[in-house]
């Protein structure tokens, strides 16, 4: 990561956002010899677009699933058999 100072980075921000940007460069602006800030490119997020492609690629639980879970709920039922909190 190059090391900048901040009047430096004031200077040239267009350029500097440009070498993030394109050639996926940082920059650590200095102001006084201290890190104050860093310049880098953003990272990319996943998108509701990508999470329906993942669903469409995703293979459908097996038979039993529905009845797994099913169980796993009926157990922990047992275990918290009164809600504190509800109106009983």
């Amino acid at each position: 990561m190059e090391r900048i100072t901040a009047t430096d980075a004031s200077r040239n921000f267009s350029e500097l956002l440009n070498r993030a940007r394109y050639r996926g460069e940082s920059f650590l602006v200095e102001r006084n010899g201290e890190a104050v800030a860093e310049i880098r490119p953003a990272r990319k997020g996943s998108t509701v677009a990508d999470a329906i492609d993942c669903l469409k690629t995703t293979p459908l639980p097996d038979p039993d699933f529905k009845r797994d879970m099913l169980e796993i709920v009926a157990e922990r039922q047992r275990d918290y058999p009164h809600d504190p909190w509800g109106d009983d």
